[in-house]
């Protein structure tokens, strides 16, 4: 699992730096103030969500719906919804639950009903998906690219379909997840931005980072955080807010 979890964050790690060396690149030539800000920006793209603390990457898409009320500011509609695969291990348990799976299997290793070293792992299905309101700030100051921040506060619904492979994990799967699916509510907060190169007026193509504490599942799993990126088509149209 060691090595599963280095190729998320290493693969974290790459976007993050595409996303920089994109940023540099591009405002090297692009001065110039913007003459057309639409009033209406919508956006749809694919999306990575990623979960380092359980060895979870799901693809899947992100789309975006905007009014700006000034050319600063844009208030907004955030949904994703995105799906993958995990092994769930004790070390992801909040520590209550991983000590009292730790002494039952125990107990059953003496008895001899567990093999000895046995080692609890569960391939899970996890589908999850994001809900968000709230501004976008665009900073203009460059023809061909727009840069914006944001804060990310939300809500995220996780559906988690556990897949044991053996009787031992089956039976415990079966006193946490009696009806062989598992969903949860929660919110996350924090913060993301990126930039957009402005092909025309109306079109750009949106490179975008997210960074988001939750506590999904916390009656089960540790708090963890939440790694997005997004990339994709985005359009503005209606009035023009610059007023140009």
């Amino acid at each position: 699992m060691q090595h599963v979890h280095a190729i998320e964050v290493s693969r974290g790690m790459r976007l993050a730096a595409i996303l920089l060396l994109s940023c540099l690149l591009f405002s090297s030539y692009a001065f110039g103030q913007q003459t057309y800000v639409g009033r209406w920006d919508a956006y749809g793209g694919f999306t990575d969500i990623l979960q380092p603390s359980i060895n979870l990457a799901e693809p899947g898409f992100n789309g975006q719906f905007g009014f700006r009320a000034k050319t600063w500011l844009t208030l907004g509609f955030d949904y994703s919804v995105a799906s993958g695969r995990n092994i769930l291990e004790p070390g992801m348990l909040i520590p209550s639950l991983a000590t009292q799976l730790g002494q039952q299997l125990g107990a059953l290793e003496t008895v001899g009903l567990v093999p000895a070293g046995y080692n609890l792992a569960v391939p899970t299905n996890i589908r999850t998906q994001t809900f968000q309101v709230g501004p976008d700030i665009p900073f203009r100051h460059f023809q061909s690219v727009t840069f914006f921040v944001r804060p990310n506060l939300g809500a995220l619904q996780a559906v988690a379909t556990p897949r044991p492979g053996d009787p031992i994990a089956s039976a415990i799967v079966g006193q946490l997840t009696p009806t062989g699916k598992k969903t949860d509510w929660t919110y996350f907060y924090g913060f993301g931005g990126g930039f957009e190169v402005n092909v025309t007026n109306h079109f750009a193509l949106r490179f975008q980072a997210d960074y988001a504490r939750d506590q999904m599942f916390n009656d089960i799993l540790k708090a963890g955080n939440t790694i997005r990126f997004s990339c994709g088509p985005a359009f503005q149209f209606g009035k023009n807010v610059a007023g140009r």
